[in-house]
């Protein structure tokens, strides 16, 4: 990356009782301002999570000022990019901060136990182990490690249900997980554990860690890593990955995808193609016309039509949650 700024992004969460949200986000986000880093953080009653990307002084400067406010345990990632992976800044309140939709769950009282990276080979490799990727769909489509079960969630809220119908008879049994950076992890063993199991384990630091720590002559991970930034997905040595993205589903995308007739940047995948309808595909036209505008103005595209992209994701989020149940799964011998 010679003659190119380089950008560190940062992935980072912590699971801690956390109170005066408000003022929390008013001081993250004048640090992040002040200090010209970009990205998005959620803080919650239970704790914070996030990515963010800025210069190495800057982000060092904003992790101390996470420690000086009591998140003195982080759980830290890093690699680095030519460019910088993120369009703005936010800082969010929610009720999770990785959202499964049992906003009681407690990973600080029942949680797995850790797999440090260079142990995780051999847990994986041991044939009694069920061994769980607990991410979506479209980021185990890009990676994944051998053998590793495919809940085939769109979100994660759809993860307990995955776990009633396919482990309520396999409380005995060891079970290993991972997901991208750790987070999701503390929250699905935490819990099976509420739930009766005992075997269970996963991954320290996520994938991104185990990249970040074993040699790749050693990795067993195969393909690339989804990561929630412009970079799409990072390789085994955390250098920006080989995919894109569709814009007007998300979903990464690769060469091969992009030969496909039912391919149009910005407006359709063929992932999305049958999913998407033709009101859908003349915004997102619209919206492809005014980012290359933009581009060619030397500018960034963050319009109305980005507003409005923001908008129809939170509506078709807030439309599956509706769908799913918030109460707390419990267990049943022989459910489906």
């Amino acid at each position: 990356m010679e003659g190119h700024k380089r950008f560190h992004v940062c992935a980072i969460y912590q699971f801690r009782k956390t109170d005066d949200l408000e003022s929390l986000q008013k001081e993250t986000d004048d640090i992040l301002e002040t200090k010209s880093i970009r990205g998005t953080i959620l803080i919650a009653r239970e704790g914070i999570n996030g990515t963010v990307a800025g210069c190495e002084t800057s982000i060092n400067d904003f992790l101390v000022f996470l420690s000086q406010k009591g998140f003195k345990k982080l759980s830290i990632k890093k690699s680095i990019t030519s460019q910088q992976p993120f369009l703005r800044r936010k800082v969010k309140i929610k009720d999770e901060i990785v959202t499964m939709g049992l906003p009681d769950i407690n990973p600080l009282a029942s949680a797995g136990t850790y797999i440090k990276p260079e142990d995780w080979n051999k847990m994986i490799s041991d044939p009694d182990v069920i061994l769980i990727d607990t991410r979506n769909e479209y980021e185990i489509k890009v990676g994944t490690f051998p053998e590793a079960i495919n809940p085939r969630t769109k979100t994660f809220r759809e993860f307990p249900n995955f776990a009633r119908r396919y482990l309520s008879d396999k409380t005995n049994k060891k079970i290993a997980m991972f997901c991208t950076g750790g987070i999701r992890c503390e929250k699905s063993t935490s819990f099976l554990k509420e739930n009766g199991f005992e075997n269970v384990f996963h991954l320290e630091g996520g994938i991104l860690k185990y990249l970040e720590e074993v040699p790749t002559e050693k990795s067993l991970w195969n393909g690339e890593c989804f990561v929630f930034d412009n970079r799409v997905t990072v390789d085994q040595n955390l250098q920006e990955g080989s995919y894109d993205q569709c814009h007007a589903c998300r979903t990464p995308i690769s060469e091969e995808d992009k030969l496909s007739q039912d391919f149009t940047k910005g407006v359709s995948c063929p992932y999305c193609i049958e999913t998407k309808t033709d009101y859908d595909r003349s915004r997102f036209r619209e919206r492809q016309k005014q980012i290359n505008l933009a581009a060619q103005r030397k500018e960034t595209h963050v319009g109305e039509e980005a507003k409005e992209d923001q908008q129809n994701r939170k509506r078709e989020k807030k439309e599956r949650s509706e769908k799913i149940s918030g109460k707390h799964v419990t267990f049943t011998k022989g459910s489906t």
